[in-house]
């Protein structure tokens, strides 16, 4: 069990307050059946947008035996391709994590969605996205 801590207005200490956003496999839009399969962290004050993916490639073929696992996995990796920034990035490379993450989460009817966005703190944001894949998508 992990522990939890309720912290009140200015009692953060050295934490930083982060967002995070999972990423779901929807392989058929009209039946609304999805999988996590990432996490997306975004903290303003260490300028961090980071993604991590985890694709259960047997969940997703018990939603759908015909769903395009290569596409799918292209399109995780071009999620976390936007966040590393630079050339890998493509148009995204000169944008501030921000707004790379404020685009990764907009809604959109594709078969990898976000889900909505939710808020934290923490000291590390890159270990923040881990343990969130650990904890939310494996």
């Amino acid at each position: 069990m992990t522990e939890r801590h309720i912290t009140r207005a200015g009692q953060g200490g050295d934490r930083d307050v982060f967002e995070y956003a999972l990423l779901r496999v929807v392989p058929r839009v009209e039946r609304g059946e999805c999988i996590n399969a990432g996490v997306l962290v975004y903290c303003r004050a260490k300028a961090y947008v980071g993604a991590r993916t985890h694709l259960d490639e047997a969940r997703l073929l018990a939603l759908d035996p015909a769903a395009d696992v290569a596409g799918v996995r292209a399109a995780l990796g071009a999620v976390e391709r936007v966040c590393a920034g630079g050339a890998v990035a493509g148009q995204a490379a000169g944008d501030a994590a921000g707004r790379r993450f404020r685009w990764l989460i907009a809604p959109r009817s594709t078969v990898v969605q976000p889900g909505p966005v939710h808020t934290g703190l923490t000291t590390d944001p890159a270990g923040e996205a881990a343990r969130l894949l650990d904890l939310l998508v494996r």
